[in-house]
Order: structure tokens, then C-alpha cells, then sequence
């Protein structure tokens, strides 16, 4: 008699999800899921070294101090060395970059609050949704205007000392990715004996640029979705204390609150704000076009 496949062991389970997540990403264009991977993106040091330029910091003025920079850098080790596929870098949930061994990159980011998370990939495919195939980092940290900030990747030893500013818990002070101070990362064998993460045609990358309008992207649509359920919640206290007019019997798509909603208010506001702020990029593209038609 065949004997049961138990899927709770660990070669099957590893073989499991990875089928599951490969017909989950064939299933993509219909289901609606999100599907984090970095095909074509994910190749290791064993295969492509990193050939960039030593680490050097990018001009001052090559960035507004009402931003920040973030620079992650992977300090050198056998096992980094040695690695077929390396682990992706994502920032408000977009992939920019797989850091290889020895390496470093950077990106200008807006002020506030923005989450970090790598993942490994197996041949290229990393997860779906909440479930990650391996997940390195996870973090959330705020940002402040006019900084720069150092985050150390690696997976044979830690920093020796924790960020003073973090709390001793936060996940950006243990595990393989931490924040660093610019004086631990400035030390021998550190960021500054690193090579640029250069992107090519066998490991291209999206990093080494300002993100900062995805990030005002990202920072509206967490404000509305956040101002829509606190919308309920208010809605929901309207109704208890007597000031929401419920819809007649003929007409369902009548009723409302009978005073104005503070969250509406504000969603107005942040909508009026989106606008200007949609508006103004056009004007800076318009302004940097030079003027020039093709025909």
C-alpha cells in the first residue's frame, strides 16, 4: 500500500508552496492577487558579481533636504559569495533591488512612516499575499526630512551595537537587516568597502533614484483607506445617538446622517490636497520638457 504524502514535512512543504505559488502566479491576471517576485531580477553573486564603483555618498545636491536617503548596503561574507539568488529589497511594498553580496544602493524617500520588508526568492517567485516563501525583514520606521540613514544587511554577523534612537524591540535592531549609525557604517569593512549595485541586463534594478512620489502615492491611499473606516465608526455613533436618518421602505438608497461628517470633511480636504499636489508635478514635468515636439 502507498504510503500518505504528509506535506508537513519539510522538503514536501517547500516543494508544495512553491507549486502552489507558481500556479497562484499563472493565476494572477484573473484572480486579483498580489504576487511578490522578482523574475529575472533575483541572480546572485555566484553568477554575477557586483562590478559597480566603490562606495561613495551622492552629491549633496542631488537630493532636497525635505526628503531623505536611505542607503542599504551588504557587507561581504562567503555564504553572500556563494549565493545563487539574492534576497529582494522592498520599500512601502515595491520591489526596487536584490542585494547581492558586497554591495550598496540607495533611494531618497519621503518623510513619515515607511515599511521595509526582503524576501528570498526561489527562482525568482517570493510569495503571495501574507504568505512569504522566506521572509528576511520586516520593519516600519519613521523617516525624518533632511537625514540620511544606513540599514546593514547580512546573514553571518550583526552589528555590535543597536541604533541608539531605535527601542531595543524594534525589528530594525536584531536580524539580519538593522539600522546603523553613520559612524558603525563609515568603519573599515563596512558600507565604505562596498561596490555600487550597478543594474544590467543579467540583474537589473530599480534603485539609486528618488521614490518619493510613489511614497505620496502610498502615504494618500493608507490616509483614505484609514479615513473611510474611521468614517464608520462615526457613522455608527451618529446612528446611536439619534442623528442618522435611516432610508424609507421605497427608496434604499435614501438616509444619511443629519449633521456633516468631521471624516468626510477631511477626506475633501486630502482629495483638494491630492490635486494641488497632481497638479504641480504636471507643471514640473511641463517645466523640465524643455518645450520640444518630435512632430
Amino acid at each position: 500500500m502507498k504510503a500518505p504524502v504528509s506535506f508537513f514535512e519539510p522538503s514536501k512543504l517547500s516543494s508544495f508552496c512553491f507549486r502552489a505559488l507558481l500556479f497562484a502566479w499563472l493565476l494572477l491576471p484573473v484572480s486579483g492577487c498580489t504576487i511578490y517576485q522578482s523574475v529575472g531580477k533575483s541572480v546572485g553573486s555566484f553568477l554575477h558579481p557586483v562590478s559597480g564603483h566603490d562606495f561613495v555618498h551622492i552629491d549633496s545636491d542631488s537630493w532636497d533636504r525635505k526628503h531623505a536617503v536611505l542607503y542599504f548596503y551588504r557587507t561581504h561574507s562567503q555564504w553572500a559569495a556563494d549565493e545563487i539568488e539574492a534576497p529582494s529589497v522592498y520599500v512601502d511594498d515595491t520591489h526596487y533591488f536584490n542585494i547581492r553580496n558586497d554591495s550598496f544602493t540607495w533611494l531618497v524617500v519621503k518623510p513619515g512612516e515607511r515599511h521595509i520588508a526582503m524576501r528570498r526568492p526561489l527562482m525568482g517567485l517570493e510569495g503571495m499575499n501574507s504568505f512569504s516563501l522566506s521572509l528576511i525583514a520586516d520593519a516600519t520606521f519613521t523617516v525624518e526630512a533632511g537625514r540620511i540613514y544606513y540599514l546593514r544587511y547580512s546573514e553571518v554577523s550583526e552589528p555590535t551595537q543597536a541604533h541608539p534612537e531605535l527601542d531595543p524591540e524594534h525589528p530594525l535592531t536584531q536580524g539580519d537587516l538593522q539600522l546603523v549609525t553613520r559612524e558603525y557604517a563609515m568603519q573599515a569593512q563596512e558600507i565604505v568597502s562596498t561596490r555600487f549595485l550597478n543594474s544590467d541586463l543579467l540583474a537589473p534594478n530599480h534603485a539609486a533614484v528618488s521614490i518619493v512620489e510613489t511614497n505620496e502615492d502610498v502615504d494618500y491611499e493608507r490616509r483614505i483607506a484609514l479615513l473611510e473606516e474611521e468614517r464608520e465608526v462615526e457613522v455608527e455613533r451618529l446612528k446611536n445617538e439619534g442623528l442618522y436618518k435611516p432610508a424609507p421602505w421605497y427608496w434604499p438608497f435614501g438616509g444619511g446622517p443629519s449633521v456633516p461628517l468631521e471624516t468626510d470633511r477631511e477626506i475633501d480636504q486630502l482629495e483638494k490636497e491630492y490635486a494641488l499636489l497632481e497638479l504641480e508635478r504636471e507643471r514640473q514635468e511641463a517645466a523640465e520638457s524643455d518645450g520640444w515636439w518630435f512632430f
